[in-house]
């Protein structure tokens, strides 16, 4: 157990938006907020699971936090510590804390259980895919190992798996696989990382049937070209939290439709004309968190995409959980997404080291 006395760096206003409770919440080793009204006394508290559904129910991230909090936490009492031990204890193992309270309802401190090992401490890297979308930039190196920020996009997501509690790494080769099997070797890797050969194509969620059969727990899937600054360890907290068979990490998506876009009646007769209206919707993020129950469903040595197998699995009623992305994120496919990526690095957009 650990007492925060001093804790300030985990404590927001009612009034606080959720934009800057999540940057405090991404600042800090906890995932929780103890939110406290105008005098002090304490109002609720909100965890990144909380925040992230709300982004769900579509509220804006400059909506006031308080609106997404719980309102009846779990609280102990500074008369009471060994009954605050007891209900730190009840609470769930990796996001488990406890505001302690005086006796006017301000926050005295707050008891934080430790944090236990998740079951999740295994990773697939997609790396097999021929990039042609990026043209001569991969006809003679495979798109994982095209840097951006002066590393490989193959580096910065070996890096996050790592600082986020994994320690055995699979990345599934096919284009290039001598090229990423010399990269993976030099490196010097903190997890143990072993490559996946794909005889062929396997699609994007293919290979997973090469995955050794002495895993334990769930695993955890990504894409060689994604470049994010999501927490990790969060979704895989909100996963196994929620008992979820699988859960998808989702990033927003803006369209602008370049025209008048005429609306109408349901007799057929004009409404309106919105003037290039922008549409808004969640895009799967290329993350991805499988239980066995999903690994299970993937034919060895056949094609097979994430959304044939995730539909397979939501048609047999295994559960499907959305993780939304509301951090760095960006999908390098094509040319315009690389420079994209290069100038986000260039420009201090993002810390490179912190992927």
């Amino acid at each position: 157990m650990i007492r925060l006395s001093n804790f300030a760096d985990y404590r927001s206003s009612v009034n606080d938006s959720i934009r800057d409770v999540l940057e405090r919440i991404n600042a800090s080793p906890y995932l929780f907020q103890v939110i406290t009204s105008e005098d002090g006394r304490l109002a609720g508290t909100v965890t990144d699971g909380d925040l992230r559904r709300a982004i769900l129910s579509d509220v804006s991230l400059n909506d006031p936090a308080g609106i997404c909090m719980n309102m009846k936490p779990v609280t102990g009492s500074v008369s009471d510590p060994e009954g605050n031990q007891l209900k730190l204890s009840k609470l769930y193992g990796h996001a488990a804390f406890l505001p302690v309270l005086k006796e006017d309802g301000t926050v005295s401190e707050i008891l934080v259980g430790q944090r236990g090992k998740t079951s999740t401490t295994t990773a697939l890297v997609m790396a097999g895919g021929a990039g042609k979308r990026l043209g001569e930039r991969t006809r003679y190196t495979p798109k994982p190992l095209l840097p951006v920020g002066g590393k490989p996009m193959l580096e910065h997501v070996l890096s996050q798996l790592e600082n986020n509690g994994i320690d055995r790494i699979f990345i599934s080769v096919h284009h290039f696989s001598d090229q990423i099997r010399a990269f993976a070797e030099t490196r010097n890797n903190s997890a143990t990382v072993e490559l996946l050969e794909e005889q062929k194509p396997l699609g994007t969620a293919g290979a997973l049937s090469n995955l050794p059969d002495n895993r334990k727990g769930p695993t955890l899937v990504i894409n060689s070209d994604v470049l994010t600054k999501t927490d990790l360890s969060a979704m895989v907290i909100f996963h196994e939290r929620h008992a979820y068979d699988a859960t998808i990490a989702i990033a927003s998506y803006d369209i602008e439709v370049p025209f008048g876009v005429v609306r109408q009646t349901e007799d057929g007769m004009f409404s309106k004309i919105d003037e290039k209206p922008h549409i808004n919707h969640f895009i799967a993020a290329g993350i991805y968190i499988l239980s066995a129950e999903f690994l299970n469903l993937v034919p060895p040595e056949q094609y097979m995409d994430m959304p044939h197998l995730l539909n397979i699995g939501k048609n047999i009623g295994l559960r499907i959980g959305l993780f939304p992305i509301h951090e760095y994120w960006i999908d390098v496919g094509r040319p315009d997404d690389l420079t994209t990526a290069e100038n986000d690095y260039s420009d201090n957009i993002i810390d490179g080291d912190a992927l």
